[in-house]
């Protein structure tokens, strides 16, 4: 093979890599946890969700971000009946998701988040990143 042909092999070689490697990222995970946190715990939740809950995920194989969110308004349609916030997760995929769940990282970490809702429960969504 003459060198026109493998810088031409390598190059294209390169360009099915990052095509893999992007088809990878876009087809990331997300999930949506909607919650009624009380009220008069919400300074708890963005204490807890600051400096133990999102330190501890960062930390997990696969983690990509999340995200805590407190409802203003529908602007369409009506909102999560009784939910006032939202935990959005984002993973690589659903086993690194899984992952997570597992760890001794999330069994210390998620309570502090539970802890401060006014109902126990809430609702999960899981979602394919297209």
């Amino acid at each position: 093979m003459n060198r026109r042909n493998a810088v031409i092999t390598a190059l294209g070689s390169a360009v099915a890599l990052s095509a893999q490697a992007k088809k990878a990222v876009d087809q990331t995970i997300q999930l949506h946890v909607d919650m009624m946190v009380d009220p008069a715990k919400e300074k708890d939740l963005k204490k807890n969700f600051k400096e133990i809950f999102k330190p501890a995920m960062a930390k997990q194989p696969g983690f990509l971000h999340v995200y805590m969110l407190k409802l203003r308004e529908a602007k369409a349609g009506k909102a999560p009946e009784g939910a006032n916030y939202r935990l959005v997760i984002n993973f690589k995929s659903e086993e690194d998701r899984l992952n997570w769940v597992k760890s001794n990282e999330h069994q210390s970490a998620w309570p502090t988040i539970e802890g401060t809702f006014k109902v126990k429960g809430y609702t999960a969504i899981l979602y394919d990143q297209l």
